[in-house]
């Protein structure tokens, strides 16, 4: 009897150990998948906030040009989301202490003939004086450290943002011609709560011109396109490629843009403006089911 109780304890502990690490599991799983989804959201936000700065400096420099006359006092811009969704792109002057000259202001839609356009100076508010001071640092170190590369027909386009406790640039590469997407060559300066620079690193290491309105052998239009991430860049899709894709989306017409790490397939949805993220292991079951279904017909 008593060698039968033992050998009862011995699998009950068994049991209860096999029972700890399958909870440990199933709590490291979800704790992953919490994580994976607070990261989707975090890029994607970061990635549309980014959108709608551009969006709002390349139609605003447009109409605030059209409606400035002294083009001389200007001295730069740059674009900026209030609390309240409206998306504002200011010029300053080239004092050594600049006002604000003119500020664009646009709503969801960026439709230009609902801009408001207001040429009365003033000065910076507080958020403006940290996105003015944290640009004139990326923009002087963006022209002396060899870090940053510049390619021909390209421009390297500054993007400050000051949101959720952070004040970084993105510099992104952008095209001087149609017909083509840059992805990559671009970099991630961040800087501290006295706006001085702390880090500076490339995103994508190298740069992908993508042309767009090709089309594939068969003479059908490509409409979904792809690109892979080294470790280095990340497992997940960018914010600046998010940035880059609904920029230029609508003029490439393409239907899907996916990227490929080691860990995930990234799929960013071109007309819903959505991002899914699988793993590589489910990725492979999807093929593998696949094949299957093609072997069975």
């Amino acid at each position: 009897m008593y060698v039968c109780t033992v050998k009862f304890l011995k699998r009950q502990n068994t049991m209860k150990r096999l029972f700890f690490l399958f909870l440990t599991f199933v709590s490291l799983s979800a704790s992953a998948q919490t994580d994976l989804q607070s990261r989707i959201k975090t890029v994607v936000d970061e990635g549309k906030r980014l959108y709608r700065s551009e969006m709002a400096s390349w139609y605003g420099t447009d109409l605030f040009l059209g409606n400035y006359k002294t083009k001389a006092n200007v001295g730069g811009y740059f674009s900026y989301t209030t609390k309240e969704e409206v998306s504002k792109c200011i010029f300053f002057s080239k004092a050594e202490k600049p006002n604000v000259i003119g500020t664009i202001s646009f709503d969801k839609t960026f439709n230009p003939e609902l801009a408001k356009i207001d040429l009365n100076e003033r000065e910076f508010t507080t958020l403006e004086i940290d996105l003015y001071a944290i640009r004139k640092v990326a923009l002087a170190t963006i022209n002396t450290d060899t870090l940053f590369k510049k390619y021909s027909n390209t421009d390297l386009n500054l993007i400050p943002l000051v949101y959720n406790n952070e004040k970084k640039v993105y510099v992104l590469t952008g095209p001087k011609q149609g017909g083509v997407v840059i992805i990559g060559n671009d970099y991630l300066i961040t800087f501290d709560n006295n706006n001085i620079l702390t880090s500076k690193k490339p995103l994508h290491k190298n740069i992908i011109p993508v042309p767009y309105a090709g089309k594939q052998k068969d003479g059908t239009e490509i409409v979904s396109t792809l690109h892979s991430h080294l470790p280095e860049t990340g497992d997940i899709i960018t914010s600046t490629d998010i940035c880059t894709l609904m920029l230029y989306e609508k003029y490439a017409k393409w239907k899907t843009h996916k990227v490929v790490s080691q860990k995930y397939l990234s799929s960013w949805d071109c007309a819903k403006d959505e991002l899914s993220v699988m793993t590589m292991e489910e990725v492979e079951k999807m093929k593998k089911n696949n094949d299957k279904t093609e072997q069975i017909r």
